[in-house]
């Protein structure tokens, strides 16, 4: 039997005393059975709420009139106040505090109440828990995976590792072959000097008892018939000289033989808002909402040049953590310290403008003259001609970790443009075509940025094509991003292009006045575009990856 229906078998009806009373007076607190209701309700000396027994104690007390000494002549509620979401009594409703209020019986607000508790419920209990413990459930597997992906990574690293090993092992192997026959040829000459030398002293031996055998007789035919052969070995054979080969180790440069191991991409954790949705039985399930999340960056210092509106800023290269060079369209190169100080200028060597600026491993400027179709480095003040070109205009340049240039070159009737690599002056490689035979940058004289990865690609922010394209070292086409396809204004008009010390590629969007940030493989990962940027050109990144950029029109 139900503990509920054990309680009531101890009641009485409060005026007949009949077992079990089904119903209850909530003011005046007694138990009443059905026949004695009728009789309670004639009572008028105060109201009286009856209502079943399973329902006492529903009705909450007015806040407003329930000060009375004794919880039996308390005001209860019977009524809910819609506008003001509060329950009311017949006392609130006589004050007119509620007039023109919609107001709805208590019991009906309960049951509309319930039936909500029992849909959230309901839908805790077949949908959002379940989902819960999906997600916990995948948490293993992802960790799984993690494992095997690690595993792969390490696999393939020991694999590269033996192969650099064993390319090691044959260039030290095939050094030592060399000295192998180094030797044996060494060896040969020695051997036919010794036997020749040898050979001359057994003809002088047999001289001397040839010649004490003529002293010992009186012979005199023997006497008459020597001849001397003494000015003929007086005539020493040569010294041999050889200069034994030398081993000369290079420097073993750290940087080279992480690049030329490769490079792990950045681990990155990508929280999606939308990532996990709820099963709609109404509707099919709508892809998550990829909208880049935009992260503030913080400006530490802003660099006032002598740029501006009248001589526009476009390019800059970073000498050190502190310093960094600038040119814009004037014949002057400028170097400017973190508190705006002006370090240094260089006029060009011919008067014009140039067109770019790049900083190389050891320190020294280099720029492009379009003027006279050259590339020129600064050394200690002085301006050297490193590339000379004829029918090709230098445009872009960069200066690669090998100590190599970069240089972006376009005919000079502006129908074909590629990328030459340079060692010194001389060429080392051209990057023109894709393997379709289709060229891979515009030709017409618009900004090309260039900058190589840490992984040794190639960067060119082609502004005319609105696209940055980039190459491995290899020169074969790796991606083309043409932006993101977010809501921009303008179309990407990408400008200056540098890359940081994770591989990350950022590229000046100077149409819609922010920078985009790619991962290695084209990936976009964000804007920075919340720091009042304004026309941004010309990039650089610090090696404590602190990003400077050169806003074209107003010189900062």
């Amino acid at each position: 039997m139900d503990h509920r229906t054990r309680a009531q078998d101890v009641l009485r009806c409060h005026l007949c005393e009949t077992l079990g009373p089904p119903m209850y007076c909530g003011i005046c607190h007694i138990h009443l059975c059905k026949a004695c209701v009728g009789e309670h309700l004639l009572d008028e000396s105060k109201e009286h709420t009856v209502v079943p027994f399973k329902k006492r104690g529903l009705n909450p007390k007015c806040s407003k009139h329930s000060t009375q000494l004794c919880d039996i002549h308390c005001e209860q509620c019977d009524i809910h106040c819609e506008q003001c979401n509060i329950p009311i009594c017949l006392e609130c409703v006589s004050s007119g505090e509620h007039l023109g209020h919609k107001q709805v019986g208590i019991l009906k607000i309960l049951q509309t109440k319930r039936e909500a508790l029992k849909k959230d419920l309901q839908e805790l209990e077949n949908s959002i828990y379940p989902k819960y413990q999906e997600i916990a459930s995948n948490i293993p597997v992802q960790k799984a995976d993690l494992n095997k992906s690690f595993k792969k990574l390490t696999t393939a690293l020991d694999k590269h590792g033996e192969d650099l090993q064993r390319e090691i092992d044959i260039a030290i192997k095939k050094l030592k072959s060399d000295m192998d026959e180094m030797e044996s040829k060494h060896l040969v000459v020695l051997d036919k000097q010794e036997n020749e030398i040898k050979h001359t002293i057994s003809e002088i031996t047999q001289d001397i008892a040839y010649l004490k055998n003529i002293l010992n007789s009186n012979d005199v035919s023997l006497v008459s018939a020597y001849r001397s052969r003494n000015a003929e070995f007086k005539r020493l054979p040569p010294k041999l000289t050889v200069s034994f080969p030398r081993f000369t180790p290079q420097k073993i440069n750290k940087e080279q033989i992480y690049q030329q191991i490769g490079s792990l991409s950045a681990l990155s954790f990508k929280t999606e808002e939308h990532g996990y949705e709820m099963d709609s039985p109404s509707a099919e399930s709508s892809p998550p909402d990829k909208t880049p999340i935009d992260v503030p960056r913080m400006i530490i210092t802003e660099i006032n040049t002598e740029y501006g509106e009248s001589n526009i800023l476009r390019s800059v290269s970073c000498l050190s953590d502190d310093e960094l060079w600038t040119c814009g369209k004037d014949n002057m190169m400028r170097l400017y310290n973190l508190h705006s100080k002006l370090v240094k200028s260089i006029q060009t060597k011919s008067g014009k403008i140039p067109r770019d600026i790049a900083v190389t491993k050891s320190g020294e400027l280099v720029y492009n003259d379009a003027y006279d179709r050259t590339v020129k480095i600064v050394k200690n003040t002085k301006i050297q001609t490193v590339i000379r070109l004829r029918g090709w205009g230098p445009f872009n340049v960069c200066s690669t970790s090998s100590g190599d240039l970069l240089v972006v070159m376009i005919t000079d009737d502006m129908k074909q443009t590629k990328v030459v690599r340079y060692s010194a002056s001389t060429v080392k490689q051209t990057i023109q075509y894709d393997d379709k035979g289709q060229p891979l940058y515009s030709s017409e004289v618009y900004p090309k940025y260039i900058s190589e990865n840490r992984n040794l690609d190639i960067c060119v922010a082609d502004n005319r094509a609105g696209a940055v394209v980039v190459v491995n070292q290899a020169g074969k086409l790796r991606f083309t991003y043409t932006g993101h396809p977010s809501s921009t204004k303008e179309p990407f008009g990408p400008a200056g292009i540098t890359t940081d010390g994770k591989g990350r590629i950022l590229t000046a969007d100077f149409n819609n006045h922010r920078i985009h940030i790619l991962d290695q493989d084209g990936q976009f990962l964000q804007y920075i575009y919340n720091c009042h940027l304004q026309s941004p050109s010309g990039l650089c990144v610090d090696t404590r990856d602190n990003l400077f950029v050169a806003e074209y029109f107003t010189g900062c």
